[in-house]
């Protein structure tokens, strides 16, 4: 079996939303513009997380507003606000 290795770039500990969101698009494979809980499962495992399939399935039930299945629109800054919270990300405020 052989693996494959992505070669996403990382997040940087010090970011904002904006920041944020253009590392996550990175993870949009259908490029619809919205975060589905497999692509943010891809997002987190990028980053060596532990139990990336839960911590995006957790990180989705939050986020979701609307309960569509997929963080798009203002929900981003929702899914941040989730990421400083529960994954530890140092960032700037929600307002920058």
């Amino acid at each position: 079996m052989a693996f494959m290795r992505y070669d996403y770039r990382a997040l940087p500990q010090e970011t904002t939303v904006e920041e944020f969101r253009a590392w996550l698009a990175q993870f949009d494979a259908d490029g619809d513009g919205r975060i589905s809980r497999e692509e943010l499962r891809e997002a987190l495992r990028s980053l060596d997380l532990w139990f990336a399939w839960w911590k995006a399935r957790e990180a989705l039930r939050d986020a979701d507003a609307n309960r569509n299945g997929l963080v798009d629109g203002d929900e981003m800054a929702r899914l941040y606000a989730f990421a400083r919270t529960n994954l530890h990300l140092k960032a700037a405020d929600l307002d920058a």
